[in-house]
C-alpha cells in the first residue's frame, strides 16, 4: 500500500505564511513528480506547484514568487512554503505523487487526503 499523509494547513491572517508537508510511504520503487494541487469551494481543482526528482519546478501563474515547492528524496517528503497569502489562497491543499509502487512496478499517481489552509483578510 501507498499513503501520502499531508500536515501544515491551518488558519492564518493574509499576508502571513504556512509550511505544508507531504510525506509517502509504502510500497514505493521510485518517485518521479511530486506537488500540490487546490480546490476552493465551487471550483475546479488546479495545479499550484509540482517537483521532478532532479528538482525542475512549475508554479501557478497565481502563486509565483510567493510559494516555493522543495523535495527531500530521500524520505520521499515534499513541501510547499506559503508566503505573503492572500484570502484567495483559501482552499483543501492536495498532495499527489507520480510513483512506481515497488510490488507491481505499475505507474500511478497517489493523493493524500487533503488539508485545510484559511487565509483571512
Amino acid at each position: 500500500q501507498v499513503q501520502l499523509v499531508e500536515s501544515g494547513g491551518g488558519l492564518v491572517q493574509a499576508g502571513g505564511s504556512l509550511r505544508l508537508s507531504c510525506a509517502a510511504s509504502g510500497s514505493i520503487f521510485d518517485i518521479d513528480t511530486m506537488g500540490w494541487y487546490r480546490q476552493a469551494p465551487g471550483k475546479q481543482r488546479e495545479l499550484v506547484a509540482g517537483i521532478t526528482r532532479d528538482d525542475s519546478t512549475k508554479y501557478a501563474d497565481s502563486v509565483k514568487g510567493r510559494f516555493t515547492i522543495s523535495r527531500e528524496n530521500a524520505v520521499n517528503i515534499v513541501y510547499l512554503q506559503m508566503n505573503s497569502l492572500k484570502p484567495e489562497d483559501t482552499a483543501v491543499y492536495y498532495c499527489y505523487a507520480d510513483l512506481i509502487r515497488s510490488s507491481s512496478l505499475d505507474r500511478g499517481d497517489y493523493w493524500g487526503q487533503g488539508t485545510q489552509v484559511t487565509v483571512s483578510s
